[in-house]
């Protein structure tokens, strides 16, 4: 192999390699922002279930109007 052919196989290969950090950077940071997503949908998803208990709870049986 000539020193040419092996220097331009190496400028791939850095080339490579820091496309291969650049979206490794991208992916660690897609994660942790649907991890964070999926965080608050289980709060929203307790926090309805915890209002639609607390108002089912409230809520007086309906009365007629006093006029029937």
């Amino acid at each position: 192999m000539t020193d040419q052919r092996c220097t331009e196989i190496e400028i791939k290969l850095a080339y490579q390699e820091d496309t291969v950090k650049a979206l490794n950077d991208v992916v660690f940071r897609q994660q942790a922002s649907i991890d964070r997503l999926e965080q608050t949908c289980r709060y929203l998803m307790q926090r309805l279930q915890e209002t639609t208990q607390t108002s089912l709870v409230d809520v007086p049986e309906q009365e007629k109007p006093p006029h029937y």
